[in-house]
């Protein structure tokens, strides 16, 4: 007899863990929608060639390739793969679309993506992605880097996670700096960004080191951690950048432009002050961010990571179009974050899937039943008839374990009076109620 267990590096949840991850999942696309955002779904399977946008390196070793038994057994190589993120999907089907698509594009996509990770906690093999991002055509607005933010501060919220602050910060900025040190080779400052990114895991005297290694001068690599470490308000800190003792370059200059309006948007668009922060430490490891870039981090927690992040980029279909598409996106690891507030007990509440049970007392009045579920759905409440005879401890039993609050006891004295006893599972309280009072009673109950 085989064994039934689970894939490595996979999430399988109970019913009452499924109903907490979808209404996460709802919230987030209901989060999306209400900013206008159109969803896409893409296949889980991408050719090799356009997945693959450059050969080897650590990408092509995280990818699960897909070949059929038949394809194996003749010796042909794998064509397809499954698809590592959803920023490749998009950029192939931006650029396949492009002339059916309305700019500036906005989409949202929320699907699983595969990764052949050393499975262990917070890191999975699939998980899903909750992404959006809007594309434009030779150009995009600033004013769009400051809207992402605000659409994930309203779903934050609503997910009732605890606190939480987006910090953001612009890579021109930096690299500006860096040329102004005298860093101008485009592949030497992204090795340097890459060292600021791992700040707050190695700490500022690591980076400092590798800073000098890759051609800074000790001074230079104090006064960039200087800079980069400086607490303050988005108000203060867009100041320093404006007296910086250094003549700032084009790139300096368009990036201090862009935080500057990056900051006016978030406030003409009500976020509160205390959920963004400009946090120029903030680099992301990925090269093909070209300007703002955000983490999100939970107040109380910062040791789960940054739990939804992302940035503009100036290219993003450059591989599979010669059409200009700059954009600015953001992602929400679902998996990752249902699987960390879960093992820290922080999970928010969830509503029930059935609100209510019908219990089977007796059999001769099964129509019954099955009449007064029909009656409560068409009321608009999601109802459960329990269907086959079975003694009644067993049916609580059942709603308990099924997390269903509300439970329905129809006998026959109930049936002669016209009257229902309402079952509140988590008051633990009983009630007869009228047939013409139910539906108040139950939205009552159920907060409906």
């Amino acid at each position: 007899m085989i064994t039934p267990r689970t894939a490595a590096g996979t999430l399988e949840l109970l019913p009452r863990e499924q109903r907490v991850f979808q209404h996460m999942f709802d919230i987030i696309r209901r989060g999306y929608e209400k900013f206008g955002f159109n969803q896409i779904e893409t296949p889980v399977f991408e050719m090799r060639d356009v997945l693959l946008t450059k050969s080897g390196g650590e990408t092509e070793k995280q990818v699960y390739f897909v070949q059929s038994t038949g394809g194996i057994q003749q010796g042909h190589e794998a064509d397809m793969a499954l698809r590592f993120d959803l920023t490749v999907p998009l950029a192939r089907y931006v650029a396949e679309h492009e002339r059916d698509l309305a700019f500036p594009f906005r989409r949202y996509q929320m699907q699983r993506v595969y990764r052949g990770e050393r499975a262990q906690r917070g890191r999975f093999r699939e998980f899903y992605q909750c992404d959006i991002d809007v594309i434009g055509k030779d150009k995009l607005s600033p004013a769009y880097d400051a809207e992402i933010p605000a659409i994930i501060v309203q779903i934050f919220e609503e997910l009732k996670v605890g606190d939480f602050t987006i910090h953001f910060s612009n890579r021109k900025i930096l690299r500006g700096l860096l040329a102004g040190y005298g860093v101008e080779d485009e592949e030497k400052q992204k090795l340097i960004l890459r060292e600021i990114d791992k700040l707050d895991k190695i700490g500022a005297d690591k980076v400092h080191e590798a800073m000098v290694s890759l051609g800074l001068t000790n001074i230079q690599a104090q006064q960039l951690l200087s800079l980069i470490t400086s607490q303050g308000t988005k108000d203060e800190i867009v100041e320093l950048l404006r007296v910086l003792d250094q003549k700032p370059n084009e790139v300096f200059a368009q990036g201090l432009a862009e935080v500057t309006q990056v900051v006016e948007t978030l406030r003409a668009m009500g976020v509160p002050e205390k959920r963004t922060r400009l946090n120029l430490s903030i680099a992301r490891g990925l090269d093909y961010y070209t300007g703002t870039v955000y983490e999100t981090l939970l107040d109380a927690h910062p040791e789960f990571g940054s739990v939804c992040s992302g940035g503009r980029y100036d290219d993003l279909a450059g591989h599979y179009t010669k059409s200009n598409l700059p954009g600015v996106g953001i992602s929400i690891g679902l998996t990752r974050l249902f699987d960390q507030l879960n093992a820290n007990g922080l999970l928010p509440p969830a509503p029930a899937t059935v609100q209510i049970l019908v219990a089977q007392l007796d059999p001769a009045l099964a129509p019954h039943y099955l009449a007064l579920a029909t009656e409560l759905r068409s009321a608009g409440f999601t109802v459960e008839a329990y269907l086959e005879p079975s003694k009644l401890d067993k049916q609580i039993k059942y709603a308990d374990k099924a997390g269903i609050p509300v439970v329905l006891l129809l006998g026959g004295d109930e049936q002669a009076k016209g009257t229902v006893v309402v079952k509140d599972m988590a008051q633990k309280t009983q009630s007869d109620v009228a047939r013409g009072d139910l539906a108040a009673t139950l939205r009552g109950i159920l907060g409906a």
